[in-house]
């Protein structure tokens, strides 16, 4: 959908094109827009799992620590897709990517924090600055290691970040942890599920029926449709929406090592080896942003770039007490949808994201939004992620030895997260690392895929399948976003 009033089709397909300011502001406003929710939702989870966020005894001080954590999410966001889009040395692919908060470590996250208030919080940013440093040697040989992470792998890590976090969905839309915890009568009720309801059915609706802008943004409409909801049933007051915004400052500058600095081994190996995965992704990103904008394929400067812009940006938000960044997929789409492939454009965006960062104001109006409203957006966000990982796979070769792979890493990951008991007796480090089921699942993956023989006889299978041995021959497809 090329508008031709923007600029000619050899402008649009120009990184370094800039249109004119009353097009190009909208226009990256747009792009923010789009992952604005998917950026500052994972502070809001750790906040909530951390026991500080909703239904905490911080809601009497108004969610101090939390306002902050969203305020760091869409402040260094912004300064990462500034790294992107401007570039500094070899930092940055000077592309129109943008930056936000990666979901891919949420899982790595929580049993970090689980339950411990901010005083975990020092060993999370430590494991964030160090695994973001970590990130950044990785680009010096990205495109060497890439044949270690092929479309089975990283089909089932997106698959299993998308099962580890679907939960939190549930939990949302029925309350809350807290309400959950407590046994509160309300969790689960009507009125709260009637509000998930909402934002999940509008956003289907616009997904499917709108086009344009209406479509790619449709879970922050449909969460901004379930906030007028929740005010029209009480779940949400003008009094409290006053009184947050009162309590929050004007203008608030970050502060460096806020929470303290400590090194934790269990969140440096959990934050370094999901930054391999982040950075695949990320050259993955940068290939459809240039094959759909551009119609060409990226320089290996672009792709070294890309990654070395994805590890300073989070080991510089981990400074100030900010998550991990990466660059969002969802602005892949919206290029190939809007044509324009400015990476000025999306400066303005990243502009527009450090402002808000940089006014508390509005993180105090974000956390006035119902638990039971976010949870419908979470609910399609992190469902939307599962989809995006069988995506992947559907690009393997399902030959039985893959099939073997995949099925003894997906029990082994998806089991540990359902039972984390099961290792309760591992020193705490382990404990953690495999409660997450993410890592050993990825690490059994790539340990096998690179171990085993290529083939694998029909009857080895079938002796262990109980008669529901698949026959699919799959398809070999090179897999350019991954």
């Amino acid at each position: 959908m090329r508008d031709s009033s923007i600029g000619t089709a050899e402008q649009l397909r120009d990184p370094n094109y800039t249109p004119a300011l009353h097009r190009a502001i909208p226009l990256g406003i747009q792009h923010v827009l789009a992952m604005f929710v998917s950026n500052v939702t994972p502070a809001i989870i750790i906040a909530g799992a951390a026991g500080f966020g909703f239904g905490s005894d911080a809601g009497a001080q108004g969610f101090p620590d939390m306002t902050y954590l969203i305020q760091m999410s869409m402040l260094f966001a912004g300064v990462a897709t500034l790294f992107q889009t401007i570039g500094f040395g070899p930092i940055g692919a000077r592309l129109p990517i943008v930056q936000g908060t990666s979901f891919a470590f949420i899982p790595i996250m929580i049993p970090l924090v689980a339950g411990k208030g901010i005083e975990a919080l020092p060993a999370l940013f430590g494991g964030v600055v160090i695994g973001g440093l970590f990130h950044t040697f990785i680009a010096t040989f990205i495109g060497r290691i890439r044949f270690a992470l092929p479309p089975l792998v990283t089909g089932l890590v997106v698959t299993m970040i998308g099962l580890a976090l679907v939960k939190v969905g549930i939990e949302y839309a029925a309350g809350g942890v807290p309400a959950k915890a407590a046994d509160l009568p309300e969790y689960g009720s009507l009125l709260n599920w009637s509000a998930a309801l909402v934002v999940i059915f509008v956003t289907l609706a616009l997904k499917f029926y709108a086009k344009g802008m209406m479509a790619v943004s449709a879970v922050v409409i449909g969460i901004f449709v379930g906030y007028f909801y929740a005010m029209a049933m009480g779940m949400v007051t003008f009094e409290g929406i006053t009184t947050s915004w009162s309590r929050a400052a004007p203008v608030a500058l970050p502060m460096p090592f806020k929470y303290g600095f400590e090194m934790s081994f269990a969140a440096i190996i959990g934050f370094c080896l999901m930054a391999f995965v982040s950075a695949v992704e990320t050259v993955g990103d940068v290939s459809g942003i240039t094959k759909g904008g551009a119609g060409r394929e990226a320089t290996e400067a672009e792709i070294t770039g890309a990654t070395y812009a994805d590890g300073i940006g989070s080991a510089l938000a981990g400074v100030f007490g900010g998550f991990p960044n990466t660059s969002f997929s969802q602005n892949v789409g919206l290029i190939a949808m809007t044509g324009v492939m400015s990476r000025h454009v999306v400066t303005i965006g990243a502009i527009f994201l450090i402002v808000c960062g940089l006014i508390p104001k509005v993180g105090a109006v974000i956390r006035t939004i119902p638990i039971e409203v976010l949870g419908g957006g979470v609910i399609v966000m992190f469902g939307m992620v599962v989809a995006a990982g069988i995506s992947m796979l559907s690009d393997v070769n399902w030959n039985r030895r893959n099939m073997v792979i995949f099925a003894i890493s997906l029990s082994v990951g998806l089991g540990l997260q359902l039972d984390p008991k099961a290792v309760q007796y591992l020193p705490e480090t382990l404990r953690i690392l495999m409660t997450s089921g993410l890592l050993p699942a990825a690490l059994i993956a790539i340990v096998l895929n690179l171990i085993l023989p290529e083939e694998l006889s029909d009857e080895s299978t079938e002796e262990v399948s109980g008669g529901m041995a698949g026959h699919a021959k799959g398809r070999l497809v090179k897999d350019d976003h991954v």
